[in-house]
């Protein structure tokens, strides 16, 4: 491995010179072995330091790997970001685009299940790199969207994702991290206890039952909750934010806006990035502006933003409007036409 962190930063040290002398393209993941060799892509890196077994061991088998290999970045790659790029913030939701991709990720998880019916893994009867590439490849549809009643219908591919991720070929891959993780169903349980106790009155059984009711929660503070002193709002976030997501911007959530807005409860401002001249690439920019929304994450339930980053590379600027709850936070600014293409826009909410 060239390097990890802390001592790679994405953005900077894969721009370095010496990088570049070596990856020239500036991608990563990038590899560089003891011997000096470097080559630079996932699926060439996992090739060039796995063994026989892992590739397969007849011209057949192989090309089998390489066929799923290839399906995993042609086939689920694309709509499994769809979907799962816009619950992290890396893409602008778009409902018709995220019901596409939930239909295919259904074909490809149903083509999936009838290939492993009656097979272990996807080539031969180990593990080979088709079964570690498609596994990665839908590692965070498993993670972040594919609820129960979604998978459910797959039994051989849950079974087959189940079985790989606790071999030990996978163990950088915390199995039992992840099962932890996962909903459980709730299994009704019948009521326990002794025979005196059944024997007892029942208004006599209730009234125990009350006397050991656990206390309510504690509300939170006044630190957690800055705003609870207000008056309360005629206008709902989540109901706006819900519809944002569900419905045409244009058409319906707009009118929507304009028709609730409650401008005593909320205010509106716009925002620019103050030092435009520091912004060099579009991906970096945006991710500039990803990680500013991951250090806002609790004020989520009183904002709402659309942020824009306008521009090419070294040559962009980003700015938005956020709507805040009262006039808490006082920023400058006006709206001004910054003269760029609309390169990206992030929503924060």
């Amino acid at each position: 491995m060239l390097s990890a962190p802390p001592y790679f930063h994405f953005g900077q040290t894969n721009h370095t010179p010496e990088f570049l002398c070596k990856f020239p393209a500036g991608k990563v993941p990038a590899f560089e072995g003891d011997d000096g060799f470097c080559v630079f892509e996932s699926n060439a890196i996992a090739y060039y330091v796995s063994n026989e077994d892992l590739r397969a061991s007849t011209p057949e088998a192989a090309a089998q790997v390489v066929q799923w290999v290839s399906f995993a970045d042609n086939d689920i790659v694309p709509p499994a970001s769809t979907w799962v790029f816009p619950t992290l913030g890396i893409m602008h939701h778009n409902k018709q685009a995220t019901e596409n991709g939930k239909e295919e990720v259904r074909r490809i998880l149903g083509l999936l299940d009838t290939h492993l019916k009656m097979r272990t893994f996807l080539v031969g009867g180990r593990v080979t790199l088709a079964d570690v590439t498609v596994v990665c490849t839908l590692l965070w549809l498993y993670k972040q969207v594919l609820e129960p009643s979604f998978h459910k219908a797959f039994p051989s591919t849950n079974r087959w994702f189940l079985t790989c991720i606790n071999q030990p070929q996978f163990q950088a891959f915390d199995a039992k991290k992840f099962a932890e993780s996962q909903p459980k169903k709730d299994t009704p349980q019948k009521e326990k206890g002794s025979w005196e106790e059944k024997q007892k009155p029942q208004a006599e059984r209730k009234e125990e039952k009350a006397a050991i009711a656990p206390a309510p929660e504690e509300e939170m503070d006044e630190c957690q909750r800055p705003f609870a002193h207000l008056p309360k709002s005629t206008f709902v976030l989540d109901e706006f934010k819900h519809k944002y997501s569900n419905e045409d911007t244009l058409t319906v959530v707009l009118p929507y806006f304009w028709e609730h807005f409650d401008k005593d409860g909320w205010s509106l401002w716009y925002a620019e990035y103050r030092f435009p001249e520091e912004l060099t690439q579009t991906f970096m920019s945006r991710n500039l502006i990803t990680r500013m929304f991951q250090r806002l994450d609790k004020l989520r339930k009183n904002a709402f933003a659309s942020v824009i980053l306008f521009g090419t590379n070294n040559s962009s600027s980003i700015s938005g409007v956020w709507m805040l709850v009262r006039e808490y936070f006082s920023w400058e600014g006006a709206f001004q036409h910054v003269g760029k293409i609309l390169n990206q826009g992030k929503i924060f909410k």
